[in-house]
């Protein structure tokens, strides 16, 4: 009993530790508010003020609460699976087991060394992009980073509404800095009247600034990233495929790499509304061709709504609606180096072997 409570007493003062950064900027976001509209209290600005306040904290919501989207049920290794690879020492019956499980599944991404990108802890084969998160202790869906600042693992499920998170908040600093301005300045001319106040406007100048500078540069890098159809682990390390590294392997064009965060629907864009195309399992890239191995229609069934709290899953048609249209307009499903290569590229499975990736 002794290691379970101790083991659970330190998760709880993990889970609190996790927790400061959201809320320290919660914090923060309040006393700027509090600055702002009981102190500075311009008029003219507020409702300006108020509509960036409210957006930026919509998206912050969202970013922190929207649970990240693990693996389907079918990317999981079955009880006797899981039994049958751990009792085969051979790395040739190894293998064979790893493609057995692995032909039904829309996987076209390897190690770096070429074999099936498979999570012993989650005991799982990934889908493209997933990674193993050892904050969360589970696989996420295209996943981006585990953000301290909003406790949460960035990946499919919020991506744009850290996106949105980023770019309110750039505007909300903004804002308040570019109005600030004016009354901070007369602070340094000894123009104010010698009040509480301002302090107050002192230091939302300086921290507005502050954060203005970080989180310019922050959010221009992810739109690099969205432009380049990248996550932050990919820009570090490129994803490999079957003929190799390539770090522009689900890069589609700018329009259709925006539209694939973003979705189609553009009234819905500057919105925290969930409407990103796909299911987070599979992506539609130029790069691979359809696996010989592998079935033509993943099992499964039709993505759900995630607000309505069911998971996503597979649409029993080969190509989903929405990767129809990312890859409309001269994008196909063939190698690069044309249909002569087809022979030598991309028709067979590399050597497969067990190599946990997390």
């Amino acid at each position: 009993m002794a290691p379970s409570g101790s083991g659970g007493l330190r998760r709880r003062c993990q889970t609190v530790i996790y927790w400061i950064p959201v809320v320290f900027i919660s914090i923060i976001v309040g006393w700027s508010y509090y600055a702002y509209v009981l102190q500075l209290c311009v008029v003219v600005y507020l409702l300006a003020y108020h509509f960036f306040f409210f957006m930026f904290v919509w998206a912050y919501w969202q970013t922190v609460f929207t649970k990240p989207v693990t693996p389907l049920k079918e990317f999981h290794l079955s009880h006797a699976d899981r039994e049958a690879l751990e009792r085969e020492d051979r790395t040739e019956s190894q293998q064979e087991i790893l493609r057995r499980i692995a032909k039904d599944l829309p996987v076209y991404t390897r190690t770096m060394s070429g074999a099936i990108r498979y999570c012993d802890r989650c005991h799982l084969v990934k889908p493209d992009r997933c990674h193993h998160c050892s904050v969360c202790d589970k696989c996420i869906l295209k996943m981006d980073h585990h953000c301290p600042w909003v406790n949460n693992c960035v990946g499919f499920s919020n991506y744009k509404f850290f996106m949105l998170f980023l770019a309110y908040s750039l505007l909300y600093c903004l804002f308040v800095a570019a109005t600030d301005v004016q009354y901070f300045i007369k602070f340094w001319t000894s123009g104010l009247p010698d009040t509480q106040a301002k302090f107050h406007i002192m230091f939302l100048f300086f921290a507005a600034s502050m954060f203005s500078v970080s989180l310019s540069s922050l959010f221009a890098y992810h739109c690099w990233l969205v432009c380049k159809n990248r996550s932050t682990l990919e820009a570090f390390r490129a994803p490999s495929f079957r003929h190799g590294a390539d770090k522009n392997g689900f890069s589609l064009g700018f329009t259709k790499n925006f539209r694939q965060v973003f979705g189609d629907e553009k009234k819905f864009w500057p919105l925290p509304i969930f409407s990103s195309l796909g299911d987070g399992c599979s992506f539609p890239t130029c790069l691979v061709t359809q696996d010989p191995e592998q079935s033509h229609t993943p099992t499964g069934h039709t993505l759900a709504n995630e607000s309505a709290g069911e998971g996503p899953q597979f649409p029993a048609k080969p190509l989903r609606e929405s990767q129809s249209r990312l890859l409309a307009a001269g994008h196909s499903w063939t190698e690069s180096n044309g249909a002569d290569d087809k022979d030598t590229k991309g028709t067979s499975n590399p050597a497969m072997t067990i190599e946990n990736e997390t």
